[in-house]
């Protein structure tokens, strides 16, 4: 039998997401609808959190991170840390939270302000991250 040349069949895995978000809701709603869209969606409430999982070599690192900076500590260092990783950042929130500095001076590939709908982040994260067949 001659050995196989091409790649296996099936479908491509799934693009990991991850979401931080403090407010449940909107965390659970966001990552339903990316899983419903084909992503691997993981949520997280906190950035730290996030940050700590992120530090683990042993974890599928995030082709794309949404982060929203409400009730989130938000610091130049984590964001530096953000801007360090390869996965594209999405960064959502009010118009205050969005005007720190921190916020402001940080390497977004996208910044949404609220309100937002589920459909516009998913949608952000469809252009940031394609899905391939």
């Amino acid at each position: 039998m001659a050995p196989r040349t091409h790649a296996p069949e099936g479908p491509a895995p799934a693009p990991p997401v991850w979401i931080v978000d403090a407010d449940q809701w909107p965390r659970a709603c966001l990552r339903a609808e990316l899983i419903e869209r084909g992503y691997d969606a993981i949520g997280f409430t906190t950035l730290e959190a996030m940050l700590e999982r992120l530090a683990r070599r042993a974890v599928s690192p995030p082709r794309v991170m949404v982060v929203s900076v409400e009730g989130q500590a938000v610091t130049p260092p984590r964001l530096a840390v953000l801007a360090r990783h390869p996965a594209r950042l999405v960064l959502t929130g009010g118009a205050a939270a969005l005007a720190t500095a921190a916020v402001r001076d940080a390497a977004a590939d996208r910044v949404l302000p609220r309100p937002v709908s589920l459909g516009e982040l998913a949608d952000a994260v469809e252009d940031l991250a394609p899905i391939t067949a």
